[in-house]
């Protein structure tokens, strides 16, 4: 009797770990986010720029900067908007992306990029650029809920 009573109380608790792990996981959602980048380089290039991240119904002002290295020259702007996915709570967008890769723009352009934070938040962006950028660099871009 005291084994099938122990036996249930473990499988209780076993059950209950698993349940809060999987509600753990299944609570992270996703919300949309549109900013402006102004970017200008010559081989090291700086960007900045703000926008608007919406979570739940709520908007919160962001600021958008980084540094790229690498073949980069000219400058431009980028609007870019999209979805921002596995996050809790607004601030776990705020942190450093980063991203290899190339492309340009002479006039009008159009850019589609995914990026991941440290806190696990994933940003899956399109954007249309105006300017005359050439680039074949790493970038990083940082982001603040202000």
């Amino acid at each position: 009797m005291k084994t099938s009573s122990r036996f249930r109380s473990v499988a209780a608790a076993v059950i209950a770990a698993a349940g809060v792990s999987f509600a753990g996981s299944a609570y992270a959602d996703s919300g949309t986010i549109s900013f402006s980048v102004y970017k200008a380089a010559f081989f090291v290039g700086g960007s900045g720029g703000e926008g608007t991240l919406t979570f739940h119904g709520r908007h919160y002002p962001i600021s958008v900067g980084g540094i790229s290295g690498g073949l980069a020259f000219g400058a431009s702007k980028t609007n870019f908007h999209g979805t921002v996915r596995h996050i809790r709570r607004a601030r776990d967008v705020t942190g450093v992306y980063g991203a290899a890769g190339g492309g340009g723009a002479v006039g009008k352009g159009a850019q589609v990029i995914v990026m991941t934070n440290d806190k696990g938040a994933e940003l899956e962006l399109s954007g249309k650029q105006v300017g005359l950028q050439v680039n074949a660099d790493i970038s990083g871009l940082a982001i603040t809920v202000k």
